[in-house]
């Protein structure tokens, strides 16, 4: 009895020692969360637990009733095809059932899908009951000799077959040569096929949820686009620029940002945060959002004010009319007169008419002078209502309106555009967060903080700020400036933009050494190239930037 255990000791450490390993792969198998990755580390942890030459691994596809192709690997042949290879395997699918809908026994990767069984083949060229032409036609184009095959169903926890691994050729762990697949082997491939089927279920079903919920935001951002047409080109834009200027924080080897370092986690949070850093604006009211002009409410009413100077003009006439009538006969004089007031009245209504247009126009900057003559005309005017009643020629909210300094927004409905970012912050906060995504709302809920702590809503300074968010509120302004689907402005040519960009530095708005890495790794141009038009781009073109070309 004790000799037989000697005998078989070497064989229990063997055993022992891959049973460890396959522990370890089902631990490492379950921290892979890249689909392709996940699928070719299984396939490599099978090869090497059964010391298979080589293997494939399918996907199985229920509706389209085929096992898909997705990785490929022979070390003898040096064949790596699938998963990170960047070659395509170039196979069919194995079909699960034949043209007259029988199922399809004769492939064992079929057989093995349909009925759930383990298919240990010593030998392809000696198995009976199983079609091998395609293997042998392999063979004879490589001069490969496929013999032993373990065939494993991979199951999830549902009981339903989502894959399969085929190994090929077992060789002996002495030797080298090509041998059957033990029944140790078997079991071993069983299990891992288990792990590997719930590592692949766990990957597919959290990259579902990832999709999902990444539609959840398209379809909130595409709601926000619905309700206006200038601010659903904003939602996608942002986070495109946020991505670019991380990525080159990311790639700087020296100055503060040199130990700044994103993993995969770190990017998806920042995307995730770009993608919603407006989702506040779902409630802002569209009538503010979609203000074209400063008259405008549902519709413009710098269309009203027309009406009031036709009146003005129709009343003037009046006045002429009644004084010729009034004069004598022989009286020339008096009547030319008359017509040359009403003319020179005529004149200055159709002056005024046209500078109240222009007026209602949004413009960055609005001179005093201007602001002067508007609250001058509306004191120049009167007009008479529908029931006789003497009227101010402009109400207090449209003189209010058409003195805005800035824009076309009132005070007042800027700072309804601005609690949109509370709403934003309120609406993210409230959300359960995973730990991967937990500052997802600092990210977005800071890209209107200054660093010199004048921003909103919370007034935080720099220092206060995570470098995410401080880059996400030059992406923001950057965008905004370059932006031409405004309703009140053209988007700013490259040098305009990168000019003011460049005050907002200066004035401690935007983080300097930020806005140095968007200059010097040039983000703009790639921003510029992806989505401006090429007369914004001016001359910045293939022209490397000096810093006297932006101010």
């Amino acid at each position: 009895m004790n000799m037989l255990v000697d005998a078989d000791l070497p064989d229990s450490r063997e055993l022992l020692r891959r049973l460890h390993e396959l522990n370890e792969i089902g631990i490492s198998l379950s921290r892979q969360r890249d689909t392709r990755r996940l699928l070719e580390a299984i396939l490599v942890a099978a090869k090497k637990i059964t010391n298979a030459d080589g293997g494939t691994l399918y996907q199985v596809d229920r509706e389209a009733k085929i096992a898909r192709f997705e990785i490929l690997l022979t070390d003898s042949l040096g064949i790596a095809m699938g998963g990170t290879s960047g070659t395509d395997v170039p196979f069919y699918p194995v079909r699960l059932y034949d043209q007259s809908g029988e199922p399809n026994n004769s492939m064992v990767v079929a057989y093995s899908v349909l009925h759930g069984e383990t298919v240990n083949i010593a030998d392809a060229y000696a198995a009976e009951g199983f079609d091998f032409s395609g293997t042998k036609s392999f063979d004879q184009k490589t001069g490969y000799r496929s013999q032993s095959f373990l065939t494993v169903p991979m199951k999830n926890h549902n009981d339903e077959i989502i894959g399969v691994l085929q190994l090929i050729n077992a060789k002996d762990r002495r030797t080298g040569s090509i041998v059957p697949f033990t029944e140790a082997d078997q079991q071993l491939a069983e299990s891992l096929a288990s792990q590997a089927a719930v590592a692949l279920t766990n990957s597919q079903l959290i990259n579902q949820l990832e999709n999902l919920f990444e539609s959840f935001i398209g379809l909130i951002n595409g709601a926000i686009d619905d309700k206006s047409p200038y601010t659903g080109g904003h939602c996608e834009r942002v986070p495109a620029l946020t991505m670019m200027l991380a990525e080159a924080v990311n790639d700087t080897k020296e100055g503060p940002f040199a130990n700044f370092k994103m993993t995969e986690k770190d990017r998806y949070e920042l995307k995730i945060a770009g993608l919603l850093h407006d989702c506040g604006k779902i409630t802002t009211p569209v009538h503010v959002v979609d203000k074209a002009t400063k008259l405008e409410t549902i519709f413009d009413r710098i269309a009203l004010i027309d009406t009031r100077f036709e009146i003005a003009r129709r009343d003037a006439e009046v006045r002429m009319l009644k004084q010729q009538l009034a004069a004598p006969e022989d009286a020339h004089g008096e009547r030319r007169l008359a017509a040359l007031e009403f003319e020179a009245i005529c004149s200055q209504i159709e002056s005024d008419r046209e500078f109240l247009r222009g007026a209602n126009v949004g413009t960055e900057k609005m001179r005093s002078e201007d602001q002067d003559r508007v609250r001058r005309i509306a004191k120049t005017y009167r007009w008479r209502d529908m029931f006789g009643e003497d009227q101010d020629f402009l109400t207090d909210d449209e003189l209010k309106n058409l003195t805005i300094s800035s824009g076309t927004l009132t005070q007042e409905e800027r700072q309804i555009i601005n609690h949109h970012i509370d709403v934003t912050i309120t609406m993210l906060e409230a959300l359960p967060w995973p730990s991967h995504l937990r500052n997802v709302p600092e990210y977005a809920g800071g890209h209107h903080e200054r660093m010199d702590g004048k921003g909103y809503p919370r007034g935080l300074r720099g220092e206060q700020m995570s470098v995410q968010a401080r880059l996400m509120a030059i992406a923001d302004i950057f965008e905004a400036l370059t932006a031409k689907d405004r309703p009140y402005k053209k988007g700013k040519t490259l040098g305009e933009s990168l000019s003011i960009l460049r005050r907002f530095k200066e004035n401690g708005h935007i983080d300097p050494d930020l806005f140095e890495v968007f200059m010097k790794q040039k983000v703009y141009m790639k921003y510029a190239h992806r989505f401006l038009d090429p007369e914004q781009i001016d001359g910045f073109v293939d022209a490397p930037i000096a810093s006297s070309a932006i101010g």
